[in-house]
Order: structure tokens, then C-alpha cells, then sequence
């Protein structure tokens, strides 16, 4: 929805999760040679400040990235992503923290390209700052499941789609289990990363099975994982965690998530009780 912000969250758990993945996932691409596309349906700003505005307004990023921030002996995956955030904020102090697109920006190639996509009129305007390069990265205003569609197939036959909607507009979860189905049938190998929040509400809950089915009705391999940093009360309403639904997987990844998972379930914890689940699709 239009007044949805990603600044007031940039940097808590579910960023922490999210793009850890992104980068094992951009890695895993680049040992290749050739091109591919990076496709973001809900892009947001691209960068975010943690020392200012709206990310001091709830500092989820003190419970999320900044625990990581000082760590010496994390696992070689999580310490990848955190060297990254360290070239971003060269003066050691955490600063600054990378959206989706910026990520991608920093891994991707000079044969890659990027798509970007956001409704948020305020944040396609910070977004075209960052990124300007109309050679190599087109940012569009506009509904990112739409532009998916126009983007699909991309026309290296090679891409990472990243679709991470804020679900505050509750027909988004009726809309990526869709989004999915109709992006495997126009582009069966891609890899698709999808978001999506762990909460009380029904559709929430939901969500990751639909999600399973339309990948089994297409005959797609995926792996699900997820982050419960606290346990919740009954019918209590946060978000007490997230997850990725992976289409199409690189093989690598699922021994990453085994070696780190463990790690963030206990340097992201809010409550004794935080745990992480991962599962693959069997066949």
C-alpha cells in the first residue's frame, strides 16, 4: 500500500534473513559466465539511514543488524553479507543499510541487469537517485506484479526475482502464490525469492503452503525457510518472524541456511523460545 514505509524496518530480523539470502543466491549466479536479469517487484528506497528519521522511530535494527555488527567468528556466508555493509559504512560505525536493489547493484556484473519496480511515489524518487544508470538498471513506478509480467521471460534466460510486498494490503496474499504460478509458467527456470511475514492472521499462516502447491503443480524444486525470533502468545497479532520461499534454488544454498541458521536463531532471539525451520521440496 502507498503508505507503507520499509525505512520505519530496514535492518531488522526479516532484512537480516532476506538478504543473506540474496547474496548467496547473486554469488551462486556469478560463477557463470553468462548475463542475467535482477527483478525486484517492491523495490522501496534502496537505501536506508539507521542514525535518522523514520528507522529511529521503532530502531528495529538494533534487535537485527547491529547484533551481527560486532561479531568476529560468524560463519563465512553471514560474514560475506556483513563485509558488504562494512564497505557501505567505512568508518565503522553502522550507519547506513542497503535495500534489495543496492545489494543487488554491489554484486551484479557489468553483462547483468536490473528491474526495478515501486508504487511509493516518495520512494521511486529516492530510488531513481540511486540508481541511474538507464543502461543497466530501469526503475519503473508502477505495480510490481504487473511489471513482473512484462518482464518475464527475461531475454538472457537467466534472472533472480526477488518478490517481497509489506502484505499490508491483505490481497497480497492471494496475489504471490498467483504471481509465482504465472512466472513459472512464462519463465519455468528462474529463481524466485519470496518474502512473506510469520503473524497470527490466517492468511498469513496460510501463505507457505500455497506457496508449496504452486510450486508442486508446476514441477518446481524450492526450499522454505523461516526465522521465528520469539514464540508468540495466542492471538497475538506481530510479526514474530519471517521467511523465503525459494523457487528453483542453487544447490548450494540449502548447506549456507544449515551452517547459519543456527547462528541468527540465536543472535536474532527476542524471547528463549526462537527457533528456525528449512525444508526442500523432495523428489
Amino acid at each position: 500500500m502507498l503508505g507503507y514505509r520499509h525505512a520505519f524496518h530496514a535492518g531488522n530480523h526479516a532484512d537480516v534473513l532476506k538478504h543473506l539470502v540474496l547474496v548467496r543466491i547473486l554469488r551462486h549466479m556469478n560463477q557463470k559466465e553468462k548475463p542475467y536479469w535482477y527483478i525486484d517487484t517492491h523495490a522501496g528506497a534502496g537505501l536506508y539511514g539507521l542514525d535518522s528519521g523514520y528507522a529511529t522511530k521503532n530502531a528495529e535494527h538494533e534487535q537485527g543488524i547491529n547484533r551481527l555488527w560486532s561479531v568476529t567468528d560468524l560463519p563465512e556466508p553471514l560474514t560475506d553479507f556483513v563485509d558488504l555493509l562494512r564497505d557501505l559504512n567505512p568508518r565503522g560505525r553502522l550507519t547506513l543499510y542497503p535495500g534489495s536493489p543496492y545489494i543487488a547493484q554491489k554484486l551484479l556484473r557489468p553483462i547483468d541487469k536490473m528491474r526495478l519496480f515501486e508504487m511509493h511515489t516518495t520512494d521511486i524518487e529516492l530510488l531513481g537517485r540511486t540508481f541511474h544508470d538507464g543502461r543497466r538498471v530501469v526503475v519503473t513506478l508502477g505495480d510490481g506484479f504487473a511489471g513482473l509480467k512484462s518482464s518475464l521471460p527475461p531475454p538472457p534466460r537467466r534472472a533472480v526475482v526477488l518478490i517481497d510486498p509489506s502484505y499490508e494490503d491483505k490481497a497480497d496474499y492471494a496475489r504471490v502464490p498467483e504471481a509465482l504460478k504465472d512466472s513459472l509458467k512464462r519463465f519455468a527456470t528462474g529463481t524466485y525469492i519470496i518474502w512473506y511475514p510469520l503473524l497470527g492472521r490466517a492468511d498469513a499462516q496460510r501463505l507457505p503452503e500455497r506457496l508449496r502447491s504452486a510450486a508442486k503443480a508446476l514441477g518446481a524444486e524450492w526450499l522454505d525457510v523461516n526465522l521465528q525470533v520469539y514464540k508468540p502468545v495466542t492471538g497475538e497479532t506481530g510479526m514474530h518472524g519471517s521467511g523465503l520461499f525459494i523457487v528453483n534454488p542453487p544447490w548450494t544454498l540449502e548447506a549456507d541456511l544449515r551452517v547459519c541458521m543456527p547462528v541468527l536463531a540465536s543472535l536474532l532471539a527476542q524471547g528463549s523460545q526462537a527457533s528456525f525451520n528449512l525444508e526442500r521440496s523432495k523428489g
